[in-house]
């Protein structure tokens, strides 16, 4: 599998305003007879369509064909006989890192089933001014004998036997920076108010893990997915809750598709590559086949950016502290133990609201563990809950948290406002603010109360969040960096006596 996955060879390279095959011939079939063959056994086998409507998005895998076509083929059998103006496939980047959304902006796909034109209308209307979303050729060209990326290309095949004639909108994501992907799924949102377009989010699951491992995140990622919150699952997958190489793309195509009113998502195939006869599963790659639709007979409601930045900063009082401690008690022996989680009454109003917070895990005095959400994406008693599992068990750091420990773990809690950028250093207030350094795929995050207890002073505590994003030390000071800072209420059954 990792031979396909991992091939340098490529069947053309992009020439004028035409973008040749750099997968075929790798990750499916050079030959447009057996190409095509191959697509119609996997549709057939697919079966019926299932959904009660059409489909707005689909959220399709791009690995090999013989691993992940099959799974693939669940989504496109919805799209036959159906009709669309054009098909924008959203890919991620897996071979060059870019700050930005990159259009295609030439003519043509290649395939080995023929050319695929270019909406070129709809493309030239995606860029924006501060170049988040750009018509570009990266991620797209490639150089001969060098690896081409295939995750946008897989989907054509596909597309061009299931919707004949249509023209497609290629674009490659660069990075994981969500000013990019909020920035393009706002554009594509304009562009589905007044044009009949499907989008196509190119990306698989989790990577390398045995094959119940992969199963377990793969189903946290479903279950996340399922909300249809982008800021939540890219959340998730920050916090590495669980995996998706194309997350940035599922995630633009959902704040895409709520401008329109899609309020459904439909599991069509979860699969992954030791299902298929050709893999093993000792280490697989996990495969989602999903559509994103408005149910029947709904109101479309419009999403508001405002209404998903919205928080309340109000200071917790001494009761609803104490409610948060003990629901995080409760939920980490529950989850450590693996009994139901606590069933709540009389939730007080405040904890009802939006608001982002870490659950910090010590062990006599020695951190076990650190899980959070930095925005407001959930109400805050249901953040406290999540994150204080992760912490338990899901830290990358650490071994999950044993029965036997539970005795020994002491835990803090930090409610957070909304990250703000800066621009002035002078702004950041020891004790007051935590820290977040960004750039390009690099991020850390420091909470406020890190450099009280090391004694830090403001450049010590910048260098030391560097360092954290894995930056050199003095990062801070390049202009690419970006600084965000925020401030915490952080309490623990000593503070709160």
């Amino acid at each position: 599998m990792r031979i396909m996955l991992l091939s340098l060879l490529v069947w053309g390279s992009a020439t004028g305003q035409n973008r040749a095959p750099a997968a075929a011939g790798t990750f499916y079939p050079a030959d447009s007879k057996i190409l095509t063959a191959q697509i119609n056994q996997y549709l057939a086998e697919a079966g019926q369509k299932s959904l009660p409507v059409k489909p707005r998005a689909l959220i399709s895998p791009h690995a090999g064909y013989v691993y992940s076509g099959g799974v693939a083929a669940y989504g496109y059998k919805e799209l036959v006989g159906q009709q669309y103006q054009a098909v924008v496939v959203i890919a991620p980047s897996h071979v060059e890192y870019f700050e930005y959304a990159a259009v295609y902006s030439g003519e043509t796909y290649e395939t080995p089933l023929g050319k695929i034109s270019v909406a070129q209308n709809l493309a030239q209307a995606l860029p924006t001014a501060d170049g988040l979303v750009k018509l570009s050729e990266s991620g797209h060209t490639f150089r001969r004998f060098e690896r081409g990326e295939h995750a946008l290309e897989v989907q054509l095949p596909f597309i061009q036997t299931v919707l004949p004639n249509t023209s497609v909108v290629p674009i490659v994501i660069g990075s994981m920076n969500w000013t990019v992907i909020e920035a393009l799924g706002k554009q594509l949102g304009k562009l589905l108010q007044r044009y009949d377009l499907l989008i196509v989010a190119s990306s698989d699951l989790s990577h390398y893990h045995s094959y119940t491992e992969c199963q377990k995140i793969d189903q946290r990622l479903v279950t996340a997915l399922s909300k249809l919150d982008a800021r939540s699952f890219y959340s998730g997958l920050v916090a590495q809750d669980y995996e998706a190489c194309g997350g940035g793309p599922i995630c633009a195509t959902i704040i895409a598709t709520k401008t329109v009113g899609a309020n459904q998502l439909k599991i069509l195939k979860l699969a992954n590559s030791g299902d298929s006869p050709y893999g093993d599963k000792s280490g697989v790659v996990g495969y989602l086949a999903a559509a994103i639709y408005t149910a029947p007979g709904s109101s479309a409601k419009k999403s508001s950016a405002k209404e998903a930045d919205s928080l309340t900063k109000g200071e917790l009082n001494r009761d609803e502290q104490l409610f948060l401690l003990d629901l995080a008690e409760k939920t980490v022996k529950a989850a450590v133990t693996n009994q139901p989680l606590p069933t709540l009454q009389d939730i007080p109003p405040r904890l009802k609201e939006k608001r982002g917070a870490f659950v910090t895990l010590e062990k006599q005095h020695e951190l076990r563990g650190c899980i959070g959400y930095i925005l407001p994406l959930y109400p805050l008693y249901e953040t406290v809950m999540e994150v204080a599992q992760s912490a338990a068990l899901r830290d990358p750091r650490f071994e999950p948290v044993s029965p036997k420990e539970l005795k020994d773990i002491t835990i803090e809690i930090s409610v957070l406002t909304v990250p703000e950028r800066i621009t002035d250093i002078n702004l950041i207030e020891v004790g007051k603010h935590g820290l977040i350094i960004k750039r390009g795929y690099y991020q850390g995050l420091l909470l406020p109360q890190v450099a009280t207890e090391n004694g830090w002073d403001r450049l010590t505590f910048l260098e030391h969040t560097c360092l954290k994003a894995g930056l050199p030390r003095d990062a801070w000071k390049d202009k690419n960096t970006e600084i965000q800072i925020f401030s915490a209420q952080v309490f623990n059954r000593e503070t709160i006596k």
